[in-house]
């Protein structure tokens, strides 16, 4: 259960009364990534499973890494060579069979699936094995119980593979099948980076699948995902939503890093600083009601992203500190 916490801040500079934060930072391994792999992995133990594989754009080998270290399964693991420091330090130290790529991840994955049909490796990619959904559904369970058995107006989701969507929508239908909620279903909004949009540009152009995207590139590495295997699962929930999709920029994404950092004190991801933004567009857009309960969708934590600030913070010697600093004369 990650927490659901209230942005009263930004909420009043956007004129809306009911703004919260999913906030998946706190999962282990800093990212909602390990509600996936921790299902994945233990059914792969409960299965027999000594060696899997998959590629990663970052986060997703960090949780693998970390879960098949505790189940004592050997993982190989190949992701972009400009992922992350943090996940690479992570997957590390964790013992994984690491390699880096100079591609994008679906690169990543092409790369290893003669080796691992070759070698009977289990493939533990996105929406390869049905487990990584059943963990990922966990966040419309939470979102249910924490609204008190109802669910929010707006959910608004940072998408590269996009089983974060999928996985809630399951949910959803799941938990209206055990008369748990009714058919209210939130509109899901999701967002994508300029220079990787991919399922954005089949919603705005009405397609049923996401043609892949030519020269990936954006700073939010988990949205550089140039083309995802449940397209057309994340576009029908979108659609039946009601919802709609939005492309952001790199300065956006950076701005709205710092924005939500120093208007509620929250370091989000830049994927989970990409949801700022769209909501942004969305109030521009008059597409959301200020009375409405809208959920941005913090995916990861911040810290694991601090190799994209680059902070100039003065230095003084004791003897000499600036005159912010000085007593008063």
């Amino acid at each position: 259960m990650t927490p659901l916490l209230p942005l009263p801040n930004v909420a009043r500079r956007l004129g809306l009364r009911h703004l919260f934060v999913k906030e998946e930072g706190l999962n282990p391994t800093g990212s909602f990534k390990a509600r996936g792999l921790s299902a994945a992995v233990s059914k792969a133990k409960e299965l027999g499973v000594r060696v899997a594989s998959m590629p990663s754009a970052g986060n997703a080998g960090s949780a693998a890494a970390a879960y098949c270290a505790r189940a004592r399964i050997e993982l190989y693991l190949v992701m972009p060579a400009d992922v992350p420091h943090a996940n690479r330090a992570e997957v590390d130290v964790c013992g994984a069979h690491a390699y880096l790529i100079r591609g994008l991840i679906n690169e990543a994955g092409r790369s290893l699936r003669a080796p691992a049909g070759a070698r009977g490796w289990f493939d533990m990619s996105t929406l390869k094995e049905p487990y990584r959904v059943e963990g990922k559904k966990t966040m419309g369970y939470e979102l249910a119980e924490q609204f008190a058995w109802s669910l929010p107006d707006v959910v608004i989701y940072p998408t590269g593979g996009g089983t974060g969507i999928v996985g809630m929508w399951k949910a959803f239908a799941e938990m209206e099948s055990l008369g748990w909620i009714g058919s209210h279903r939130p509109r899901m909004v999701i967002v994508q980076a300029t220079g990787c949009a991919p399922i954005v540009r089949a919603q705005q152009h009405g397609w049923e699948h996401a043609e892949p995207w030519k020269d990936a590139s954006t700073i939010a590495a988990g949205m550089r995902v140039p083309e995802a295997i449940g397209d057309y699962l994340i576009l029908q929930a979108v659609r039946e939503s009601g919802g709609t999709a939005y492309a952001v920029t790199d300065e956006q994404i950076l701005s709205d890093m710092r924005e939500l950092a120093r208007g509620e004190g929250l370091f989000a991801c830049p994927e989970g600083a990409a949801t700022y933004s769209a909501l942004k567009a969305l109030v521009r857009d008059r597409l959301v009601d200020p009375e409405e309960r809208v959920v941005l969708f913090n995916t990861g934590a911040g810290i694991k992203y601090v190799d994209l600030l680059h902070p100039a913070l003065p230095e003084f010697e004791p003897a000499s500190p600036p005159a912010e600093l000085s007593v008063p004369a």
